[in-house]
């Protein structure tokens, strides 16, 4: 196994766990306006919600379209009238304040940085959402700094965005830099892309369809202590 001296990993689904967030979120904005939420708008909004991210993701859509669209999209099958903009506007306000943790990540990243390593954030998340997350959660004091695609005006897996992150971070070899994600055609891909080492987190055992490949795969952040962290210790 090889030593790696930076860490960029990916936020929700990797670190955060978005899934509790986002439920949260939706729950509060239903219940202030009086619509009715249940399991079969949630399943939905995420079935929609991820087709507008892997359009985002293609350049197909910009983001702010992003955020109208799913609502759009959402309100339509739910036979709802609201103002999508505004709707949208509420949910990322809930959201921010979101910062559920997925299992192990506090400890890898006090393991990582105890063993002498650097952890950034890259992540194709709101801006405004993401800053608001990072802030208010128990891993802060870990990450040296977050790279939100709003930002720089690439997203994941596009080389330019990494091209950004590697002129932005403490200088390293690409050898000694890794990316950990759950998402094969943004962080792995972006990874390959951008001439670095992966790690795909597959917390739900999915099959990999894709020709997309990366380096290591785990089910468990913890997982991260056999490949990397103890070696550093």
């Amino acid at each position: 196994m090889k030593n790696y001296d930076v860490f960029l990993f990916d936020a929700d689904g990797t670190l955060f766990d978005f899934n509790m967030a986002e439920t949260n979120a939706l729950k509060i904005i239903f219940k202030n306006c009086n619509f009715k939420f249940s399991d079969d708008i949630l399943a939905k909004y995420r079935e929609i919600n991820i087709r507008a991210w892997e359009s985002y993701e293609k350049g197909e859509i910009s983001k702010s379209e992003l955020q109208v669209i799913r609502f759009e999209r959402l309100f339509e099958y739910a036979g709802i009238k609201h103002d999508e903009k505004e709707f949208n506007d509420m949910y990322l306000y809930e959201l921010g304040k979101g910062s559920f943790l997925i299992e192990g990540a506090l400890e890898i990243c006090k393991e990582i940085k105890a063993a002498g390593g650097i952890i950034y954030i890259v992540t194709n998340g709101i801006l405004a959402t993401q800053e608001a997350r990072i802030k208010h959660s128990l891993i802060k004091d870990y990450i040296s700094g977050y790279f939100v695609s709003e930002h720089i005006g690439y997203q994941k897996p596009h080389k330019s965005y990494f091209d950004y992150v590697f002129s932005h971070i403490v200088p390293a070899e690409k050898e000694k830099i890794i990316i950990i994600g759950d998402s094969l055609t943004a962080d792995i891909a972006g990874g390959n892309n951008a001439g670095i080492d992966s790690c795909w987190f597959n917390a739900s055992c999915k099959f990999n369809d894709t020709d997309i490949t990366p380096v290591y795969e785990i089910s468990s952040l913890l997982e991260l202590r056999n490949f990397f962290v103890n070696r550093q210790l």
